[in-house]
């Protein structure tokens, strides 16, 4: 069995950091890529930045660029995003998707997701 768990959300004045991780935990071989998505109010989850094992990072919305940082640390399986300059734009449930090697499978696995709210 595999978990994955969001958690560092909560509400921000804008303008301040937060620093989101992802923890996955259970029986598997490695962890493959892990990313960061978000879903807005009436919105489609979209994909905001991946990073691979080896620490290649993509950032797939443009307007995180050079706010958002993520990270990895592979000996606690652990993804970070460290958010700065936040604005309400960003007000969003925060999801960690991590690819996770078990064996002869590779399979994508969820959170629960994170709140951040950006408000004053």
């Amino acid at each position: 069995q595999v978990q994955v768990m969001e958690s560092g959300g909560g509400l921000v004045q804008p303008g301040g950091p937060l620093r989101l991780s992802c923890v996955a935990s259970g029986s598997f071989f490695r962890l493959g890529d892990l990313g960061w998505y978000r879903q807005a109010p009436g919105k489609e989850r979209d994909l905001v930045a991946t990073i691979t094992s080896g620490g290649s990072t993509r950032y797939a919305d443009s307007s995180v660029k050079g706010r958002f940082t993520i990270s990895r640390d592979n000996a606690k399986n652990t993804a970070y995003l460290q958010m700065n300059n936040l604005n309400p734009e960003d007000t969003a449930v925060y999801y960690c998707g991590a690819e996770v090697v078990q064996l002869s499978t590779v399979k994508a696995f969820w959170g629960q997701g994170t709140l951040v709210t950006v408000s004053s």
